[in-house]
């Protein structure tokens, strides 16, 4: 028959089937596909823990204490005020959401987000709230069709037939 993967509903489905006494078990085995043995393994797995497939081991260092809703929180925070430090992002944590992390969790959790200190030097740069409000009432004088928009990635006032920077 050969090595090839058996997916967890195919696995919950003979243990259904068999625990339910609906199909006979050289049926079962016959229309899942797997052997004997392969079956009774992965009874003994559904009667030691509940589940058909074994509980991932290969997982090394501490377990995250951060849920996807603190990391999508952390996100909120920094994207409204990228001016934050570890430290007071660390404290809005333990008294918004009650955790208590080291701020290098939270460093590390921001790093693999994809969120980096150069992103939120250069987004605080150019952060101006007032100027911003300008620029917003000087737009809406004008209307949708009567503004044009250039893009200078390409620019080079050198030679207009330069292709590389």
């Amino acid at each position: 028959m050969g090595f090839h993967i058996i997916t967890h509903d195919v696995k919950l489905a003979a243990i259904q089937l068999y625990e339910l006494d609906l199909l006979d078990l050289d049926n079962i085995l016959h229309s899942c596909g797997f052997s004997l043995r392969t079956f009774y393994c992965i009874l003994k797995l559904w009667r030691q823990t509940g589940d058909v497939v074994r509980p991932n081991t290969n997982r090394r260092g501490r377990p995250c204490i951060l849920d996807h809703e603190d990391v999508q929180y952390l996100l909120c925070l920094v994207a409204d005020n990228p001016d934050y430090f570890l430290n007071e992002l660390l404290h809005l944590l333990k008294t918004n959401r009650f955790i208590s992390i080291h701020y290098s969790a939270i460093h590390n959790v921001l790093e693999c987000a994809g969120v980096s200190r150069k992103k939120l030097k250069r987004i605080a740069i150019k952060r101006n709230e007032e100027r911003r409000a300008q620029f917003i009432e000087r737009m809406a004088a004008y209307a949708p069709e009567q503004l044009g928009f250039l893009d200078e990635v390409f620019k080079d006032e050198r030679t207009p037939a330069r292709r590389y920077g």
